[in-house]
């Protein structure tokens, strides 16, 4: 049996501190270290509210419009009030208020002739859907018309004629008509439940107030030319074709502050519609649908077309509350100090790789030492 002696190298590394008299390293070391710190102070406390802990709200929006609209086409007067120019009626979050429209009155089921001439070269046109639109009802396969060749239809007749939109629009009073908005949010995390009819907006205050971005921040009734007008569009244009505006309300709060400084910021934008006369070469501008109201007359059914144009608000809610908070205060701290040590790798990298003197800066960070434990091993 022999015995042979090992030699087993185990390594254990420790810190070492070395002094390094060098104003340019030591330069660069204090401008990353007032860096870090002008970082910590200025965008992680300052800027981005690292101290504190956020949550957002849960809201609702209440609506009511407010106004009356007056039209005068071919000698028919008619008085428009907000049941018939809001749509849905319930107040929601997301309406519509009709501002155009092209009316086709007393329509019933029946055989008639298509507006367009569609079977001008051959008679087979009617037997199927033209290629350039679809048809205005169930076709019959038959060319009616003596002087104009036009497909017959199963529809609604007469149909519809939307071809001229009316220029100006007919319900250009609606610029005078008034929206409210009741909004209410809750931050479930802080238990603080708060509304946009703030401290100081009463009845009183409300009977009298208009919203204006200087005078009356806070006013919750807004005159609908003025929201067409903060939003960026025109409103003789918008009301023609139609459009859509969006209204955020803006919730930012600091609730280490008294809640009556939590107060909701309004802003404008507008979504699409017609903000400026090079939008008329675009396909698709404006917004319009349609619906009918439908009636019995000598026992047969009838109804009154409506192809409406109007302006599409849409209320978007924006919350946040943020409220001071240990947990997050120390692991901003703790995120920060760690970053500090960024300093002393790129000194390193400059002691050791770029300074002329590297060798011995090397030789004085690292002091190799050497010990052998010897085992015996038996084979």
């Amino acid at each position: 049996r022999e015995r042979e002696r090992v030699r087993v190298r185990v390594y254990y590394e420790t810190p070492r501190q070395v002094l390094v008299r060098n104003r340019r390293v030591g330069v660069v070391c204090r401008l990353i270290q007032l860096g870090v710190l002008a970082y910590i102070i200025g965008w992680v406390f300052i800027y981005e509210k690292g101290y504190q802990s956020t949550d957002t709200a849960v809201s609702s929006v209440f609506t009511k419009m407010k106004g009356v609209g007056y039209t005068n086409v071919d000698g028919e007067e008619r008085v428009w009030d907000m049941v018939d120019y809001v749509f849905p009626e319930q107040g929601d979050s997301s309406f519509v208020v009709m501002t155009n429209y092209i009316i086709t009155k007393g329509q019933k089921m029946g055989k008639c002739p298509e507006l367009y001439p569609s079977c001008v070269f051959s008679p087979c046109l009617c037997l199927a859907a033209p290629l350039h639109r679809p048809p205005q009802g169930h076709m019959t396969g038959k060319c009616v018309g003596n002087t104009t060749k036009t497909c017959e239809v199963v529809a609604w007749c007469p149909v519809e004629d939307d071809h001229t939109i009316p220029d100006p629009a007919l319900l250009m009073s609606a610029e005078n008509y008034t929206l409210f908005i009741k909004n209410s949010v809750t931050f479930p995390a802080y238990g603080v439940k708060r509304s946009n009819l703030v401290e100081g907006i009463d009845n009183q205050y409300i009977k009298s107030c208009v919203y204006d971005p200087t005078t009356s921040p806070l006013c919750p009734i807004f005159r609908l030319s003025d929201l067409v007008q903060l939003s960026g569009f025109n409103f003789a244009t918008i009301a023609k074709v139609g459009g859509a505006i969006g209204i955020v309300i803006d919730w930012t709060c600091n609730l280490d502050y008294d809640q009556s400084e939590c107060k909701p910021v309004y802003t404008f934008h507008g979504l699409y519609g017609n903000p400026n006369e090079t939008d008329m070469a675009r396909a698709s501008v404006g917004y319009n649908f349609r619906y009918a109201k439908y009636y019995m007359e000598d026992k047969q059914e009838k109804r009154t077309l409506l192809k409406v144009f109007g302006i599409r608000f849409d209320i978007i809610v924006r919350s946040v509350a943020r409220k001071f908070d240990i947990i997050p205060t120390l692991t901003a701290i703790g995120s920060g100090v760690g970053i500090f040590g960024v300093a002393t790798v790129v000194c390193d990298l400059i002691l050791l790789y770029l300074l002329p003197k590297r060798e011995f800066y090397n030789n004085m960070k690292f002091k190799v030492t050497e010990t052998v434990e010897q085992v015996s091993l038996s084979f």
